[in-house]
């Protein structure tokens, strides 16, 4: 049973930090096609403001709905070990 749960914390912690790493990414995707598309001062600027606006609606839940799914199935998992 110990191991079992080791295994499957294991596997929500690596689950975690794959979907981090796919945040991570998408936001260097973004980065490539900036600089693809050339990059002025006032881009860069102008991007700076969306990114402030819109970061708290789509980068925060994004993060919060992962460690949440992974915080509430790794208590759920103690719990159910523990009793």
């Amino acid at each position: 049973m110990t191991m079992g749960l080791i295994i499957l914390l294991t596997v929500l912690f690596i689950a975690a930090l794959a979907g981090t790493f796919y945040a991570f990414k998408q936001e260097e995707k973004k980065m490539k096609k900036y600089e693809e598309e050339g990059d002025t001062v006032e881009d860069q600027l102008r991007r700076s403001h969306e990114y402030e606006t819109s970061s708290l609606k789509s980068n925060v839940p994004l993060q919060l709905a992962i460690y949440g799914v992974t915080i509430v199935v790794s208590l759920f998992v103690f719990v159910f070990y523990v009793f």
